[in-house]
C-alpha cells in the first residue's frame, strides 16, 4: 500500500510540473521530492505522530530536498517546492469541509475548516523554517569569509 502511494506521489507531483512547464530535465526530481515528502508523511503517520506535525517535517524536508536540487540543476528553487508540496495539500479535507458549509451542516464544517488551516499553515511553517535555517547557514558562511578575506579575496592581515 505505501509503495502505490509512493508511486502516485511521483507521478502528481511530476504531473504538477509538467502543467507549471518545468524544464523537461528536471520533471524527475520534481518528482522525487514530492515522493520523499509523501513518504515522510506517511511513515511519521503510520508511527502515530499527528498529522500536522507529521505535514510540517514533511513540509520542511521537501523545502531540504528543493534546495539542494535547486543549487544542483541550477534552477529555480520553486519548482521543486511547488511540485513537492502538491501530495501534501489537504484537497479532499478543504472539499469536505466546503461541501458541508454549503450543506449548511456546521457541526462537521467547521472541525474540518480548522484541520485544513491548520494543515495549510505547516505546509507553510516547514517551508519558512527551512528557508530560515537556509538564510542562517548561508549568512554565517558568508560572514567568516568577509572577516578573513577583503574584497578582492585577499586574505586580510
Amino acid at each position: 500500500m505505501l509503495a502505490e502511494q509512493l508511486v502516485a506521489s511521483f507521478f502528481a507531483a511530476a504531473g504538477f510540473a509538467i502543467i507549471f512547464n518545468v524544464p523537461r530535465q528536471v520533471l524527475f526530481q520534481c518528482g522525487t521530492v514530492g515522493a520523499v515528502g509523501w513518504f515522510l508523511y506517511r511513515l511519521l503517520v503510520l508511527n502515530t505522530v499527528d498529522e500536522v506535525v507529521a505535514t510540517l517535517a514533511a513540509a520542511a524536508v521537501v523545502a531540504v530536498i528543493s534546495q539542494i536540487f535547486a543549487k544542483w540543476f541550477r534552477t529555480p528553487i520553486i519548482i521543486f517546492n511547488v511540485s513537492g508540496i502538491i501530495p501534501l495539500v489537504p484537497g479532499g479535507l478543504a472539499y469536505d469541509a466546503m461541501r458541508h458549509f454549503v450543506e449548511n451542516n456546521y457541526e462537521v464544517a467547521i472541525p474540518y475548516a480548522a484541520r485544513v488551516v491548520m494543515l495549510s499553515g505547516a505546509i507553510a511553517l516547514g517551508l519558512v523554517f527551512s528557508e530560515i535555517i537556509n538564510q542562517m547557514i548561508r549568512n554565517g558562511k558568508w560572514k567568516s569569509y568577509h572577516n578573513k578575506y577583503d574584497r578582492k579575496g585577499l586574505e586580510r592581515s
